[in-house]
């Protein structure tokens, strides 16, 4: 999906479109749609679909009409049809896949309110765009002081300006009702434009910041996620999964979207397994599940009464007993069956790392006993009387001389 910028260059780094996070092609940002009939001819007598998708700043998306029959591409910046004055977008999507997009949502091509692609943007439309653009940050800080000086409970979380810098939309988000009309009137006499405030959801709000996820990547939501489906803990218990809110939550404060993924897979094993209420009944005495192992196939089952010692059995041998006692038969035990499954638990570790060891950094033992001796003998020392001195003078004199050699004496 990446543009002929983005490859590499003689020197053996990425050459990229120079646009600071804003690919020139749109084929780099989030949400992008891979246009795979873009190399396919239309049958002869067929005209090419007559409506375009714009996206906007964060991901936000609309569809259009282009009555003028423009000649348009991916990445190319357009001025819209806006409820007054005109709006700065960038065109994601054309041809047949617009259609098959405006049907997935449900988007209807008759209407009365149909928007329109006015032109191309000029030069002096995308100056105006910028210059609105770049005020955005500063005026979210003030705004937020303004919410925390009139002690509203809500949270400025995103402004966006419209492309020809008439109207500031002002995205927040809040537990309760609010009421913001007296706010309203110190943005408008603050910051001098149109104001209008739109209420998103934690999720909504969390695809429009974007940020990094506990994976390690990118936002679903801020990336490819265009719908967010509801997600219940009954998700994370079907996945045996421990319900820790916070590991379970995200950073909009919901549950993950990713708790869904693989939902289906584990609801489709789970129907070979038993139900977990009921009890398997034997000679020995009444067994309740206690455990189940999803990828292997296995349960543990423990007898009323013992609760300590489990029984592991595969699916296939408790759905056996399930029928042999609707029956109105019982097994002698679990044991019979428990005796067939067991495995060596002897593992063999293997030196990956070479011959080295495994504590080869770690800081060696000091003597204790060593150091405690040479502590001993020095203050020992320390504490002896001092040597008389005419004593070691006379120890001198009592040396035995070296004796001369003979034929040097004569």
């Amino acid at each position: 999906m990446a543009c002929n910028s983005c490859s590499t260059g003689k020197d053996g780094q990425p050459k990229g479109c120079k646009n600071n996070g804003t690919c020139g092609t749109d084929s780099c940002n989030k949400l992008t749609v891979f246009d795979w009939l873009s190399n396919m001819s239309l049958p002869n007598g067929e005209k090419p679909f007559n409506w375009v998708e714009v996206r906007f700043k964060n991901g936000r998306k609309n569809y259009y009409h282009n009555t003028e029959n423009l000649t348009l591409s991916i990445g190319d910046v357009v001025a819209t049809q806006a409820q007054s004055g005109h709006d700065i977008g960038m065109v994601t999507l054309t041809g047949e896949l617009v259609r098959v997009q405006m049907k997935r949502k449900n988007i209807s091509e008759t209407g009365d309110d149909i928007l329109k692609i006015y032109r191309k943007a000029s030069q002096k439309d995308i100056d105006i765009w910028s210059t609105a653009r770049d005020k955005e940050e500063a005026m979210k800080v003030k705004a937020r002081q303004f919410a925390i000086d009139l002690k509203l409970q809500m949270k400025i979380s995103d402004i966006e300006f419209q492309g020809d810098a008439s109207k500031a939309t002002f995205y927040y988000t809040a537990e309760e009702r609010v009421d913001f009309r007296e706010l309203i009137k110190l943005f408008a006499r603050e910051f001098r434009t149109r104001i209008e405030m739109k209420q998103v959801g934690f999720r909504q709000e969390a695809a429009r910041l974007g940020g990094i996820g506990s994976c390690g990547r990118e936002l679903c939501c801020s990336t490819w996620l265009t719908d967010f489906r509801s997600v219940s803990t009954s998700a994370a218990r079907y996945q045996q999964l421990s319900l820790n809110p916070q590991k379970l939550a995200g950073q909009c404060g919901k549950l993950k979207c990713c708790l869904n993924y693989e939902l289906d897979t584990y609801l489709d094993a789970l129907k070979a397994f038993p139900k977990t209420d009921i009890k398997l009944k034997t000679e020995k005495g009444t067994a309740v599940c206690q455990k189940t192992d999803i990828f292997k196939g296995h349960m543990w089952y423990a007898y009323e009464g013992e609760w300590m010692n489990w029984h592991k059995i595969t699916t296939d041998q408790a759905n056996e007993i399930i029928e042999a006692n609707k029956k109105n038969k019982k097994i002698a035990s679990l044991e019979e069956y428990a005796s067939d499954l067991i495995e060596d638990t002897k593992t063999e570790f293997e030196n990956v790392v070479g011959q080295d060891s495994l504590t080869r950094f770690d800081s060696p033992k000091r003597n204790n006993k060593r150091r405690n001796n040479r502590k001993k003998g020095n203050q020992a020392n320390k504490n002896a009387k001092p040597n008389n001195p005419n004593q070691n003078n006379r120890n001198k004199n009592n040396r035995r001389k070296p004796q001369k050699n003979k034929n040097e004496a004569k």
